[in-house]
C-alpha cells in the first residue's frame, strides 16, 4: 500500500502523509501538517501547518483545515465545511498567536456547508446537519442542527436518530440492535466501547 497523490495536488516538504492516503486534484497539503492513514482527501482541499488529521478520515471537496483544527480517526467532513481558527479577525491586525483549537472527535461527522467556530469540541460519534452554524461544544452522539446549532436528539454510531425506547426505557439504533442510554447529559453505547473500532470497517 502507498500514497496516492493526484498530479495536480501540491504535497509541501515537511508534510506527513500516512499509508494508503488518497490526495485527490488540486489539494494543498503545507508542511507541517500530518494526516494519517487510509484518508480520503477530496478535490481542492487545504490542510495548514500544524494541522493533525487522523487515520481513516474523509474529507470531502472544497474544505479548508486552518491551523489549530485537529480531527481524530474516522471523522467525515461533508462537502463545503467550514472551519475557522480565530474568533474576531481582521485583515490589518495580526492574530497568528491568538488561533483556538478546535477538536473534533473520533467517528463525528459534519454535514456539507456545516460550519465550525474555532475554540469547539465535537464529540465522539455526533452529527452536525448540514448548514449547521456550530458556536459551542457539542456532545458526543449529539444531533446539531440549526443557527447557531443545538442539540435536537441524538444519533447512534451507525449514524441513525434514536430515542428513549418504551418498556425498559434503553435506546435502540435500529441497524445495528446495540443499546444506548443516558449518563447524566452524555449519551453511551451499551453494547460497544466508544474507542474500538467496528469490525466491519465502517
Amino acid at each position: 500500500m502507498s500514497v496516492q497523490i493526484h498530479p495536480t495536488a501540491c504535497v509541501d516538504d515537511g508534510a506527513v502523509v500516512g499509508d494508503g492516503t488518497r490526495i485527490w486534484h488540486f489539494c494543498h497539503i503545507a508542511a507541517g501538517a500530518k494526516i494519517g492513514k487510509n484518508c480520503s482527501i477530496g478535490q481542492n482541499v487545504f490542510v495548514a501547518d500544524g494541522v493533525t488529521i487522523g487515520d481513516h478520515v474523509k474529507i470531502q471537496n472544497n474544505v479548508s483545515l486552518y491551523t489549530g483544527v485537529e480531527l481524530e480517526d474516522y471523522v467525515f467532513c461533508g462537502p463545503s465545511c467550514v472551519f475557522t481558527n480565530v474568533i474576531n479577525p481582521r485583515s490589518e491586525i495580526p492574530r497568528r498567536d491568538e488561533y483556538r483549537r478546535t477538536r473534533v472527535r473520533y467517528g463525528a461527522t459534519l454535514g456539507a456547508n456545516a460550519t465550525i467556530l474555532c475554540g469547539v469540541t465535537l464529540g465522539r460519534f455526533a452529527l452536525i446537519a448540514a448548514g449547521a452554524v456550530v458556536t459551542h461544544d457539542a456532545p458526543q452522539y449529539g444531533l446539531m442542527i440549526g443557527l447557531p446549532a443545538s442539540r435536537r436528539g441524538w444519533v447512534s454510531r451507525h449514524g441513525h436518530r434514536i430515542e428513549e425506547g418504551e418498556g425498559d426505557g434503553g435506546w435502540r439504533c435500529p441497524q445495528s440492535g446495540w443499546h444506548y442510554a443516558l449518563r447524566g447529559e452524555e449519551l453511551v453505547c451499551l453494547d460497544w466501547p466508544e474507542d474500538r473500532p467496528l469490525e466491519t470497517g465502517c
